[in-house]
């Protein structure tokens, strides 16, 4: 059976796989419906509706944050210590869809807390991680 880590990671690529499309997708509805040239798209959306802006970041978000919660991941599989990230890796992954659908689906301060209240869970499970792999590793 694979194990949670395994599938945590691979949820956290597709998550991030699943923002990028979407967002080229309604990039490319706008270049079709010509109310936009295409060589005119910025990587933050600056010139695009709001909505498209918190689109770019959310992605954004997700790939700066896949080196470190992604790296704890394929470093627990890598050294087999799967014992160690199993038990939060869905929590982890649970937290980051949340926390992505929160910063999509509002800029108020509501939100914006709700939002960091995700990603501080994701720090503790990471910092969490971090200790126990280290333990284990030197003893």
């Amino acid at each position: 059976m694979t194990s949670s880590t395994a599938i945590a990671l691979t949820g956290f690529i597709g998550w991030t796989l699943v923002l990028l499309i979407l967002m080229e997708l309604l990039r490319g509805r706008l270049v079709v419906l010509k109310r936009i040239p295409a060589n005119e798209f910025k990587p933050d959306n600056s010139n695009l509706s709001p909505f498209m802006q918190r689109l770019a970041r959310t992605h954004a978000n997700c790939v700066e944050g896949l080196p470190l919660f992604g790296g704890l991941l394929l470093l627990a599989l890598a050294i087999d210590l799967t014992s160690i990230t199993d038990p939060l890796a869905y929590a982890l992954l649970t937290a980051r869809i949340a926390q992505s659908i929160l910063h999509l689906a509002s800029p108020s301060v509501l939100a914006v807390n709700a939002r960091f209240g995700c990603f501080a869970i994701q720090l503790a499970i990471a910092v969490y991680w971090v200790i126990q792999l280290w333990r284990t590793m030197v003893g």
